[in-house]
C-alpha cells in the first residue's frame, strides 16, 4: 500500500513542481504517447484474449441447467440459449447482477457460520462507475465544438441541485465516497487486506489523485477554461499547443490522465472489456443438448493399429503375440501387388 501511495504522492509532485517548467513534453508528448499507449495496449490485450483456447464450455452457474421439461430451470443464472446468454451479460455489464447477489460469511458464536446479504460493494462500485462515465462524458465539451446537447443535458442533470458558483456537481461527491469506501474496504477488512497487492492499491490512489485535482481546479484553484479549450481541442485535432501558463493543478491533473491510460490495458482495470471475452459468461450452458468441440484444436495425425501392426509385424510374431494378418499372408498379399 506504501509504495502505491508513494508512487502517486510522486506523481503529484512531478505535476506540481517539474510540469509547468516542461509544458510541451507533460502537456503534448507524454499526453499523445499515453493515446498510442492506451489504444494499442488494448487491441493487444483484446487480441491475446481472442486468440485464447476454450477446450471446454466453462459457463458459471447459479440455477437449475435445462433439462426435462417439467423441471424449472434458471433462465439467467443458467442461460440456455444465446438470447438469455446476451440478458444476462446485458444486466451483468450495466448493473453488476454478481456483485449483487454478493454474500458474505462469518463465524458467530466461534463456531457457527452465518451468511447474509454484502450489498455495499455492489452499490459503491455501481456509484463509482457511473459517476466516473458522467464525468467522462461532460469532459467531452472539452473536445468538441460545438458542444453536443447531450452533454449540456447531462450537465443540467449533474448540477440539478444548483449549488455555489460554479455549479456543484453530485457526481463530484459520489465518486470521492464511492473511492474512499472501495479503499477503506481494503484496509481495514483483514481479509481483502491480505489478499490486496501494489496494483490493487495503485489505481485507487491514482483515481483520488486524478478527481481530487479536478475537484479543485474546478471549485478552487480555478484555471482558465478557454486556455484549457483550446489545448485539449489541439490535442483532439492532432494540433497540439503548448500549454504554457495554465496552473500546477491542471498539470497534477493532466498528468493523473496521461498516467491512467497508460497504466490502464496492463492492469486489471481491463476488466472493462475483459467482461465480454470471459467464456464463463459468454457462453450458453448447453452442454448436455451441443456438443463443444474446441476450434483450436490442431489437425492429429493419427497411426491406426493396421499401420502399426505393418511396422511391427515381424516382431510381434517372434514375441507370439496374436496378429490379424501373419507375416506370410502380408508377403502373398505384396507378391500379389
Amino acid at each position: 500500500m506504501f509504495v502505491s501511495l508513494l508512487a502517486v504522492i510522486g506523481l503529484g509532485g512531478i505535476g506540481w513542481l517539474i510540469a509547468p517548467y516542461a509544458p510541451y513534453l507533460f502537456g503534448v508528448i507524454l499526453p499523445l504517447a499515453a493515446i498510442l499507449v492506451f489504444l494499442s495496449g488494448v487491441v493487444w490485450r483484446i487480441k491475446n484474449w481472442g486468440n485464447s483456447p476454450v477446450p471446454f464450455r466453462i459457463p458459471t452457474t447459479g440455477g437449475q441447467q435445462r433439462s426435462l421439461d417439467w423441471i424449472k430451470p434458471a433462465r439467467l443464472d443458467s442461460p440456455f440459449s444465446r438470447a438469455a446468454t446476451a440478458w444476462r451479460m446485458l444486466l451483468e455489464v450495466l448493473l453488476f447482477r454478481s456483485l449483487f447477489r454478493n454474500t458474505k460469511a462469518e463465524f458467530k458464536d466461534g463456531s457457527r457460520l452465518v451468511y447474509w446479504s454484502s450489498k455495499w460493494l455492489w452499490l459503491f462500485a455501481l456509484v463509482f462507475h457511473y459517476c466516473f462515465l458522467t464525468i467522462a462524458v461532460r469532459h467531452l465539451r472539452f473536445f468538441t465544438e460545438p458542444v453536443p446537447f447531450g452533454v449540456g443535458l447531462l450537465e443540467t442533470l449533474d448540477g440539478l441541485m444548483q449549488i455555489g458558483v460554479p455549479r456543484f456537481y453530485m457526481t463530484d461527491a459520489l465518486i470521492v465516497a464511492a473511492l474512499l469506501f472501495l479503499l477503506c474496504r481494503r484496509l481495514f477488512d483483514q481479509k481483502i487486506r491480505y489478499i490486496s497487492l501494489p496494483g490493487d492499491y495503485f489505481p485507487l490512489f491514482l483515481l483520488l489523485l486524478l478527481v481530487g485535482s479536478g475537484i479543485c481546479m474546478r471549485y478552487l484553484g480555478k484555471a482558465d477554461i478557454a486556455s484549457v479549450k483550446a489545448f485539449t481541442m489541439g490535442l483532439a485535432t492532432f494540433a497540439p499547443i503548448s500549454p504554457a501558463g495554465l496552473p500546477s493543478i491542471f498539470f497534477i491533473h493532466l498528468l493523473s490522465v496521461t498516467t491512467l491510460l497508460m497504466y490502464f490495458p496492463f492492469s486489471k482495470l481491463m476488466h472493462m472489456g475483459g467482461v465480454f471475452l470471459s467464456p464463463t459468461r459468454n457462453q450458453p450452458n448447453n452442454s448436455r443438448a451441443v456438443r463443444h468441440e474446441n476450434p483450436w484444436n490442431p489437425p492429429k495425425k493419427y497411426h491406426t493399429y493396421a499401420e502399426y501392426e505393418d511396422d511391427f509385424r515381424d516382431l510381434m510374431d517372434e514375441a507370439g503375440l496374436p496378429l490379424e494378418i501373419t507375416p506370410e499372408q502380408a508377403a502373398a498379399a505384396a507378391a500379389k501387388e
